[in-house]
């Protein structure tokens, strides 16, 4: 058990309040420093927030996008791929939650408005409307494709940040790569290549997987 800070031992009315083992500079109340977790500097708590903020945008992001595909995407296999997503969104959106908590827990606060998520992130609206199953499906494989790698940069940040934090990420990380499997299912063909190629836009991509498609 950790013993109690010591007081003074000069008269009660000169003696310093007990805290009770408490950092009295942990508080965001009154004068105190701000907080994170412990174990961690308040510097180092910010920046693995900060980098966390990053993440927080693109899942959101990312969770919209898949609603999307879900109420657009048309054609033969329609209702396979418009059930395959939904619980990708759902487990997307619980990522979304248990980031934005761990940014609370670090003492900083999570941002999801809409202005902030226009603001802070560096890629275009998804580009696909009302479209066929294969082309939402490439445009996904680049969506997630780009998810993915950022995902994997926080990782290699994290490392001699948090490791707890760094745990939490590597387990999102894992759940997306087999919401992209499911995707480039669709995508593959029986010599394990994918329709889409190396296309890096999102265009490129929907119009490789509808041309393979096509030729199948």
């Amino acid at each position: 058990m950790a013993s109690k800070r010591k007081t003074s031992s000069s008269s009660p009315s000169t003696s310093s309040p007990s805290t009770n083992g408490r950092n009295p500079g942990t508080s965001r109340n009154g004068s105190g420093s701000p907080f994170t977790t412990p174990g961690l500097s308040t510097a180092d708590g910010k920046a693995v927030a900060s980098r966390l903020q990053e993440r927080l945008v693109a899942l959101i992001d990312l969770a919209l996008t898949l609603k999307h595909v879900h109420w657009n995407v048309v054609g033969p296999h329609f209702i396979g791929v418009h059930q395959m997503l939904d619980p990708q969104v759902a487990g997307v959106q619980a990522m979304v939650d248990t980031t934005a908590e761990r940014i609370a827990t670090l003492g900083q606060s999570p941002n999801g408005l809409p202005g902030n998520l226009v603001r802070q992130r560096i890629w275009d609206d998804y580009d696909l409307g009302r479209d066929t199953v294969p082309a939402h499906l490439g445009a996904l494989d680049v969506v997630y494709t780009g998810v993915i790698k950022d995902h994997r940069a926080a990782i290699d940040a994290l490392e001699d940040l948090d490791l707890v934090t760094q745990d939490m990420v590597v387990g999102q990380t894992a759940e997306l790569e087999q919401y992209h499997w499911f995707v480039r299912a669709h995508l593959e063909g029986s010599g394990g290549l994918l329709s889409t190629g190396r296309a890096t836009t999102e265009k490129s991509a929907a119009g490789k997987a509808v041309a393979g498609a096509r030729k199948a």
